[in-house]
């Protein structure tokens, strides 16, 4: 399988005068799992399209494998495209749908039909080609679209959200397959999600993106124990960090103080108060939802055998280690 770099730099779109991609630069290496993460509208997908050749670039330059590529058609670029939706041919059987495209390449038959069957073997399909993909299910259609990319031996493969139209068990069962899939290969990947826990367990390097430009790259951990900005912070972890400003955040001379809800614990000797909301109740763990008062709603994360009610009053506390402090820009101090 191929393995090649991708170069961005000063990458730029705009529609009209309304700018979307706002100078982007990042190196991605061979074989690397990208995750391109972050909310809707913050310019992932759309940097994604300008890698496939879908979208024009407005500024800046992208090289795949040393080559300057921003003029280059979709067909030139050398990479594949695995999209939400599953885009198959329902008239075609799994394996036509696999094949089509080599054919249009006019790749002679026998190298058309050992690719098919050496993809089909690898994503666990074989048994499924000579069916309609209206006898699929959701998940193995999905592998019959990603293996109707590994059948082109791309330079890179790029993925948009292929996961979001799965439910929720098959999406765990899928994101399984394709990191075990990444390790096989070997392949470059690029992938699009809004969701952290899909950046979280597949990403080798994950780039948080915001209004179209980078926030931070670096894996995952590293994001997680050392976000740059408040906007990291907030983005990467599940449920999403606490934040407390005022007076209480003053006192550590920062604007804004965050804690991890995990990192919250049940002390009656705590620095923060307050009412129970709501509780979760997950048997191994329960999320909290604590009403404090001018420091707003803190969910805590705590042992699933800790019994708490509704109107209790709680008393939390942390570590001082596990408390994040960011100024006013949203700067990590």
């Amino acid at each position: 399988m191929s393995q090649s770099n991708l170069r961005l730099r000063n990458i730029q779109k705009s529609y009209g005068k309304v700018q979307v991609i706002h100078g982007v630069d990042l190196d991605i290496e061979p074989g690397e799992f990208v995750v391109f993460v972050g909310p809707s509208g913050c310019g992932k997908t759309t940097l994604l399209r300008m890698i496939a050749g879908l979208e024009d670039i407005t500024g800046g330059t992208l090289s795949i494998a040393g080559q300057t590529v921003n003029d280059l058609p979709p067909s030139e670029r050398g990479v594949a495209m695995v999209f939400q939706s599953y885009a198959l041919y329902p008239h075609k059987t799994v394996y036509d749908n696999m094949a089509f495209g080599l054919k249009i390449a006019k790749v002679p038959k026998p190298e058309i039909d050992r690719r098919v069957r050496e993809a089909s073997e690898i994503l666990q399909i074989t048994e499924y080609l000579e069916r309609l993909p209206k006898a699929l299910s959701g998940g193995q259609r999905q592998r019959v679209a990603i293996g109707r990319a590994i059948v082109r031996d791309p330079k890179v493969f790029l993925f948009d959200e292929p996961l979001s139209n799965l439910d929720a068990a098959l999406r765990t069962k899928m994101r399984v397959e394709l990191a075990t899939l990444h390790r096989r290969l070997g392949a470059t990947m690029v992938y699009v999600t809004h969701d952290q826990i899909e950046a979280m367990t597949l990403a080798d390097k994950i780039v948080v993106l915001n209004k179209g430009r980078i926030e931070q790259v670096g894996a995952p951990l590293e994001l997680y124990h050392r976000p740059a900005t408040r906007f990291v912070a907030s983005f990467i972890g599940s449920p999403q960090m606490n934040f407390m400003e005022g007076a209480y955040a003053q006192q550590f001379g920062a604007q804004t103080v965050g804690v991890r809800p995990e990192h919250l614990r049940i002390d009656a000797a705590g620095p923060l108060e307050g009412t129970l909301r709501h509780a979760e109740q997950l048997g191994n763990e329960t999320f909290a939802y604590v009403d404090a008062g001018p420091l707003g709603e803190l969910t805590a994360r705590i042992d699933g055998s800790i019994s708490v009610e509704p109107g209790e009053r709680l008393r939390l506390g942390y570590q001082p280690e596990h408390l994040y402090r960011f100024d006013a820009a949203g700067l990590r101090i």
